[in-house]
C-alpha cells in the first residue's frame, strides 16, 4: 500500500503567502520561508510554492525566495507559476526546487512537457491541471482559472501522461478556497485513467475532506492551503486521524 502524502501549498504574491477564494480576494497568511519551516516541523511530506503574480520584473525576487526556501528546509518542494520555457524551469531548479509545475504554458504548447522531461527527467516535471465544470463536462482552465479552454480534462490528463510528466496536480477551480471538500468525481476519474500520481487540490476545509478524498478516490496526495495556514487543521492531527481510518501515511 502506498503511503498518502499531505502537501501544504504556499501561494506567494509580492514575497508573502496569501490565500483567496476562487483565486481572488487574497489575504495575507505570512512569510513563506517561516511557514515552510513550521510545516517541516509539523510533518508535511512535501510543499508546493506557487508564484501567483509571476511577471518578468518580479521573477528575480521569486527566484531569490526559492533559493532561501531551499537553504531553510530539507523537504522536497515543487514550484509553479509563470514557468513558460525550459529556461524558466532551469532557473527554478537551479535555485533549489525539487520539481517544477507547469500549467497554462503546457496547454498552449504541449511539446514543452516533452522538452522539460527530456532535459530534467519526468520526476522533476509536474503538470498542474485546473478544471471547471461547464455544462456537466470537466474542462481545462488556464490563466489562473480565468480562461476556459475547449479541452476535456480527462483527455488532457492522458496526453500529459503520454508526454512523460511525472505527476498531475489537479485543482477544481469551483472548489478552490470554498472549503466544501475536494471534487471527488473528477479526482476519482483521473486517478483511474492515469498510472502516474495525482495530487488532489481545491476545497479542503476540514480533516474529513482528506479522509473522503483518500478513501473514495485512491488519490496519491492531498493538498491544502488556508486550512493549514490559519490553523484550522494541523498536520499531526490530520495524520493521526488518517491512520485511525486505516489510511497509510508517512
Amino acid at each position: 500500500m502506498t503511503t498518502k502524502r499531505i502537501i501544504p501549498c504556499l501561494d506567494v504574491k509580492d514575497g508573502r503567502t496569501v490565500k483567496g477564494v476562487n483565486f481572488i480576494n487574497f489575504k495575507d497568511a505570512g512569510d513563506p520561508v517561516e511557514m515552510a519551516k513550521a510545516y517541516v516541523a509539523q510533518g508535511a511530506d512535501e510543499l508546493v510554492l506557487l508564484d501567483i503574480t509571476a511577471t518578468v520584473e518580479k521573477r528575480k525576487t521569486f527566484i531569490d525566495l526559492v533559493r532561501r526556501m531551499a537553504e531553510a528546509i530539507q523537504l522536497p518542494f515543487a514550484v509553479g507559476g509563470g514557468i513558460a520555457s525550459v529556461e524558466d524551469a532551469e532557473k527554478i531548479l537551479n535555485a533549489g526546487a525539487s520539481k517544477v509545475s507547469i500549467n497554462s504554458a503546457a496547454v498552449k504548447d504541449p511539446d514543452l512537457i516533452n522538452e522539460m522531461v527530456e532535459k530534467f527527467g519526468s520526476k522533476k516535471v509536474v503538470v498542474a491541471i485546473d478544471v471547471r465544470k461547464v455544462d456537466g463536462q470537466w474542462k481545462v482552465v488556464v490563466d489562473g482559472g480565468n480562461t476556459v479552454v475547449d479541452l476535456d480534462a480527462l483527455e488532457w490528463s492522458k496526453e500529459v501522461e503520454k508526454r512523460g510528466a511525472g505527476e498531475v496536480l489537479l485543482t477544481s477551480m469551483d472548489h478552490d478556497g470554498v472549503k466544501n471538500g475536494f471534487a471527488l468525481d473528477i479526482t476519482g476519474d483521473m486517478v483511474k485513467a492515469l498510472k502516474i500520481p495525482v495530487i488532489a487540490s481545491g476545497g479542503a476545509g476540514n480533516m474529513q475532506d482528506f479522509v473522503d478524498v483518500f478513501k473514495q478516490t485512491d488519490v496519491d496526495a492531498g493538498l491544502g492551503a488556508s486550512v493549514f495556514h490559519f490553523g484550522e487543521v494541523t498536520i499531526p492531527e490530520l495524520k493521526a486521524l488518517l491512520k485511525k481510518e486505516g489510511i497509510a501515511v508517512r
